[in-house]
This record gives structure tokens, sequence and C-alpha cells, in this order.
């Protein structure tokens, strides 16, 4: 009997020792991770959330709080990083956008002015033309003396004075120029180079320069109709309506330079033509005229009205009163 309490007890205390093993297994099984371990996951994950953030703004500086912690608290000034961007890709575009825009503004304004100008322009045009002046006259006779009395008597056209002008050019027709003018025409040579045009007008002026007025005007005249494209033709037609200004011809001068300057008005010699006009209407007493081709004048070559013609344009508006 003793031996089978004491076998049974021994039994017992086997059992509780199982028993006492698998609850400790069980605890140790269902026991939650220890708090270090968590600490770390955290510390590892604000860490690399942070270098997250850290990497986001320096992709894109200046991005919005909502997404991105900033890196300078309210209240703070702190440097900027030398390698953080001063505008974004959008600020760019905008300004862009505004410097556009003033140059838009800019390119409308002075398109305004240039029509506002071109107008004017063309209403003075347009008065000129008014003045109803024939087209030039070509000189085409032989005789230097009968050409030059046929302008003579074309000009201001009097009725009156009809008849003498003829006999005037029939006498000059039958004398002719005298044998020591034409020795002094003869005296003056013509030049010759690679270029028959300009020696054409070159050879033209010089008798001009010389004072032979009838014969500049037939050479002058040859050379226009001839060689109606050359550069030199501008100074052709120029020339032309001086050498009947400087011959007391204001009419027919009148005629060249109104068609020298209505031809090209970005030529050399159409400002000096625009000028010359003004003097010929003075010499004719057209005031109203003169005044319309001296602001004209004013107007279209400014630059020339306070430089080269500048002695000329103050000369000539001296001579006329303008309202």
């Amino acid at each position: 009997m003793s031996a089978l309490i004491s076998n049974r007890v021994f039994s017992a205390k086997a059992g509780g020792r199982l028993l006492a093993a698998g609850l400790a297994a069980a605890v140790v099984a269902t026991t939650p991770v220890p708090a270090i371990a968590q600490d770390n996951s955290e510390a590892r994950l604000r860490k690399i959330e942070a270098e997250i953030r850290a990497l986001q703004r320096n992709v894109f500086p200046g991005g919005d709080g909502r997404f991105f912690e900033p890196q300078i608290a309210p209240g703070e000034t702190t440097a900027r990083p030398a390698n953080s961007n001063s505008t974004t890709a959008v600020t760019d575009i905008l300004a862009r956008l505004d410097a556009m825009e003033q140059q838009l503004q800019q390119l409308t304004a002075l398109a305004e002015q240039n029509g506002n100008s071109i107008s004017q322009v063309e209403a003075r045009v347009t008065a000129l033309e008014s003045a109803s002046i024939p087209a030039p006259s070509i000189d085409t006779g032989t005789d230097f003396g009968a050409s030059d009395s046929n302008l003579s008597a074309m000009s201001n056209g009097a009725s009156d004075t009809g008849s003498q002008s003829a006999g005037d050019s029939t006498s000059a027709a039958t004398s002719g120029p005298s044998a020591e003018r034409l020795a002094a025409v003869q005296a003056i040579t013509k030049p010759i180079t690679e270029d028959p045009a300009d020696d054409e007008y070159s050879y033209g002026f010089r008798l001009w320069n010389a004072g032979y007025f009838p014969e500049a005007r037939q050479q002058l005249n040859s050379f226009v109709e001839q060689y109606g494209s050359h550069w030199r033709v501008t100074y052709g037609r120029n020339l032309l309506g001086r050498a009947y200004l400087d011959d007391n011809m204001p009419e027919e001068a009148a005629k060249w330079f109104l068609r020298n300057y209505q031809a090209d008005r970005q030529a050399p010699r159409a400002p000096d033509s625009l000028l010359y006009l003004s003097e010929a209407m003075i010499a004719l007493n057209d005031t109203n005229r003169a005044c319309i081709a001296l602001a004209e004048f004013g107007e279209t070559y400014p630059a020339l009205a306070s430089g080269r013609l500048s002695n000329q344009y103050e000369r000539n508006r001296q001579r006329v009163t303008c309202n």
C-alpha cells in the first residue's frame, strides 16, 4: 500500500512539472515582442521618412506643406542652401509670359504710331499732288538754245506772252549756241570708266557745275531715260530739277523734284528733292504748298532736318510764314 501511494505521489509530481513546463511554453509563445524591438523599428521608419522628405525638398523646392514638412518652421530664418533652385519651372514660364506681354504692348504702340505717321504723310503727299503739276517734259531737240527756249515758253503758260515766246523759240532755233559756248562745252570732258551709266550722269553734273544749264538738262534727261533703273537715277532726277531751278525755271523744276520724291522716298536724293520742291514753290509764290513740303520734310526726314540738310531747311522755313 505504501509503495502504491509513493508511486502515485511521484506521478503527480512529474505531471505537475510537465504541466508547469507546458504553461511556461504557452506563456512564452503568447507574450508580445519586447518593447526594445518595437522602438528600433519605429526609429528606422522615422529615419526613412525623414530621408524621403529631404529628397522631396531637394527635387521639389518650395513644395506644398500639405505633402512635405517645411525645412524652416514659421518665424525662423536661415540661409538658403547653395544648391537649391531660386525659382520653379512654373515661375520661369510666368516671367517669360509677362515679358512677352510687355513686348507685345510696345510693338502695338509702335505700330499705332507708325500708322498715324503714315496717314499724315499720305495726306501731305495728296495735298502736294493736288497741285496738278504735269509730268516733266523731256528735252529732245538737238539744238541747246531751241530746247531751252521751248521749255521757257512752256513755263507758267501765260497767254499774253505766247506769241513773243514762240518768236524767241524760233529765233533761238535759227541762231543756235554761239561758237564760244560750243567751245566751252566741248572743253568739258566726259569721263570714261567701267560704268557707262555713271559716266553719263557725271558728265551732266560737270555741265551743271560749270553753269551750262540747258546742256546739263539735255544730258541728264538722256541719262534718266536711258538708265531709269540705275542707282544714280535718283541723283539724275534731282540734279535735273536743280538745272531748271538754277536757271530760274521753278515750275519745271518742281515737276522733277516731285517726281523724284514720289519715285522712291527712301532713295538717297529723295529728301533733297522734297526740300528743293519747297524752294521751287517759294519761287512760285505758292506759300501753302511750300509749307506742306517743308512740313513733310521735317516729319519724314527728322535726322536730315537736324543734320546734313539743316541749314537749307531752316533757311527755307525763314522765307515763308506757315500756319
